[in-house]
């Protein structure tokens, strides 16, 4: 938190970016809302469901383009702009007559080309990050902007909720439009200071490999630190074996509703929710400042353990205990992905910078639904008891693969990252 109260430059940038999340989710809430009204809603709500998830696993081509573009500040107020226009496109055809289906598909792929926008964007927010807070305060930039982002989410989707009582779905497209309006606008009044006091780094030095030599350059730079590729997979798998549990622990409620159900059904989902949510954005928020100095092998290991206890503990079946032990882990989770994220800025080249964290990004974006859709298929074909043994028996393996790796990073006397 305090590079955002002292950096007043990042700290427009990330009130930019949270104005255009906070304005998405909005919109968001508002289409599977009104797709939920369809006849056939259950197909309409996948294709949503599609066009939300495929952009993100383009992060490592919209990270190749964004480190191939020079003008990274231009770029990222016109992406916004972009995304104003569209939005406030789709919030005309909401007053327009057509047809329900014919509305919601439009609004699918206006969404889908807004989002594909909207990774390329993500792709020029960690250079510029870097440029304004320096490598070392990167971490700590990183973890509170992503925790920030937890609590927006929260909330705006409990806001989206009330929003719709008294707002209809063509002004909260508009309202969402406006907040890419705004951003855009942040952003290019950031880079426009950052010219006039000479501190704008628009580096000509950019990557002009093509995309394969770029990814085996970022290999081999990831390569050569002692650890860094191993702990990346690692950093995925804690990540999917968290996102399966998640999936898992509905499965137990119905089984032990006595003692897995505090109130209702629906109501304990999202309970669960906000619990993990809440630790995501303490560990993201305070968990770079508090352990600063702590290595990420050591948060590893201790998110790998909290793993292994928290799905112990979903056999007692008692959502009272299994909730503060989701929640430590979720808050230990987040910070080693931050603790990696700090890692990867300070061992790759910068001109492939935005390549390297769009892979990363996309390897623990495929993690999670990869390891859920197996655990609950196993759960599915037997029952949760047996997946879950099984996810405990994964996470002992990843544990071992943790704590070799630990050892061996001792020996190569890798620097504590910090």
């Amino acid at each position: 938190m305090n590079v955002f109260l002292k950096n007043k430059s990042y700290r427009r940038f990330s009130i930019a970016s949270f104005l255009s999340g906070t304005g998405d989710i909005l919109f968001y809430m508002a289409l599977m809302t009104y797709a939920s009204k369809l006849e056939n809603y259950s197909l309409a709500l996948s294709l949503i469901a599609i066009s939300e998830s495929l952009p993100k696993l383009l992060g490592v081509f919209s990270g190749y383009l964004a480190d191939r573009t020079r003008k990274k500040f231009k770029n990222i107020f016109l992406m916004a702009l972009i995304r104003f226009i569209l939005y406030s496109l789709v919030g005309i055809l909401f007053t327009s007559k057509l047809s329900d289906w014919t509305l919601v598909l439009i609004v699918i792929v206006i969404n889908l080309i807004s989002d594909t926008f909207g990774s390329y964007a993500g792709g020029l927010v960690v250079p510029l990050i870097v440029n304004l807070v320096g490598e070392e305060d990167f971490g700590e930039a990183e973890g509170f902007t992503s925790g920030v982002s937890q609590v927006i989410g929260i909330s705006a989707q409990f806001l989206g909720s009330g929003l719709l009582l008294f707002m209809s779905y063509s002004n909260l497209a508009f309202l969402n439009a406006f907040t890419f309006l705004f951003a855009g606008l942040l952003y290019a009044s950031i880079g426009r200071k950052q010219k006039d006091d000479n501190q704008l780094i628009e580096s000509p030095d950019i990557n002009r490999e093509k995309f394969l030599t770029t990814l085996i350059s970022s290999y081999n730079q990831v390569k050569k630190q002692p650890g860094l590729l191993t702990i990346v997979l690692v950093v995925a798998l804690i990540n999917g074996a968290l996102s399966a549990l998640q999936s898992l622990i509905p499965i137990v409620m119905v089984a032990y509703k006595k003692t897995m159900i505090i109130s209702n059904y629906s109501f304990t989902i999202a309970i669960i929710g906000i619990v993990v949510s809440s630790g995501f954005a303490l560990g993201s928020i305070c968990g770079p400042q508090l352990f600063k100095k702590t290595t990420i092998f050591s948060i590893v290991i201790t998110a790998i353990i909290l793993s292994i206890a928290t799905t112990i503990i979903a056999f007692i079946a008692n959502i009272y205990i299994i909730l503060p032990a989701y929640f430590i882990l979720a808050a230990t989770a987040s910070l080693a992905s931050i603790k990696l994220s700090q890692w990867l800025v300070m061992a790759v080249n910068q001109k492939i910078l935005a390549s390297s964290m769009g892979l990363l990004n996309t390897i623990l974006t495929v993690m999670a639904p990869t390891m859920t859709t197996i655990f609950t298929t196993i759960s599915g074909s037997t029952n949760f008891i047996v997946s879950m043994s099984i996810l405990v028996i994964v996470e002992v393996i990843i544990l071992f693969i943790a704590i070799k790796l630990n050892v061996t990073a001792r020996k190569a006397t890798t620097p504590t990252l910090e």
